[in-house]
């Protein structure tokens, strides 16, 4: 009789432990790319229907407008306060919609800046989002009024140029130079593409390639920031 208990005994332990490793597992590999996860604190609430997935969250469907809303009023409730927020809501080409925003957040306490992004991705018919852990960067100011426009040449010869007109977009440019573009002391630069911006009294050779970091360089010094959709999107005006 004792036996068999024994026997049970050692049964329950070993399913109860493989459950448990199994689980761990599971749930390691759910948020492995993640440096911020909502569900683990209560400063940071997550928008009902997001599902995480390694490094980011999704759910089926377009709502980052919605997500957007709900964090803009959400995080200052929880004593986050904005230090930048951009999105295609700004942008009225409608084609640019599936961009998203990007935001960034600070708060007393927390070691660092807190980023927060979503848009659409439409081939997969949902909405991802972002959430993630930086250490706090400097913006210099490069531009201290909009230009009245903007040029855009493939090199710097200056050749088949786009010129930006449009009040609103050129705003969006300077916001992202500006504030979204951090001061960096990189002196090597590996980029596939190269273009340049004349922006009147400053020109900024623009160094890019797919998604990776965006390098921005003139007299001033020298720049990084994420590859943006929307500024990304003046910048391939002419393609490649």
């Amino acid at each position: 009789m004792f036996k068999k208990r024994f026997v049970l005994y050692v049964f329950i332990f070993t399913f109860l432990l493989t459950g448990f490793i199994i689980y761990q597992k599971v749930t390691d590999d759910t948020y492995k790319g993640m440096t911020i996860i909502p569900e683990q604190g209560k400063d940071i609430p997550l928008y009902a229907g997001l599902t995480p997935t390694k490094d980011q969250y999704i759910m089926d469907g377009n709502s980052w407008e919605a997500i957007y809303d709900y964090y803009e009023q959400e995080l200052p409730r929880h004593g986050w306060s904005v230090e930048y927020i951009g999105s295609a809501l700004e942008d009225n080409d409608s084609a640019n919609d599936w961009s998203g925003f990007y935001s960034r957040w600070r708060k007393a306490g927390f070691d660092g800046e807190l980023t927060l992004s979503a848009s659409y991705n439409k081939s997969e018919m949902q909405t991802e989002v972002m959430f993630d852990k930086h250490q706090i960067l400097n913006s210099t100011v490069w531009l201290k009024q909009n230009p009245e426009s903007i040029r855009i040449y493939r090199n710097e010869s200056q050749q088949d140029g786009v010129e930006v007109k449009d009040t609103a977009a050129i705003s969006e440019i300077v916001q992202f130079i500006n504030n979204e573009a951090y001061d960096s002391k990189e002196t090597t630069i590996s980029r596939k593409h190269t273009k340049l911006m004349d922006l009147g009294n400053l020109k900024i050779k623009v160094y890019y390639e797919k998604e990776k970091t965006v390098f921005l360089q003139t007299e001033n010094g020298m720049k990084e920031a994420k590859p943006d959709p929307s500024f990304m999107a003046f910048i391939l005006a002419k393609g490649n």
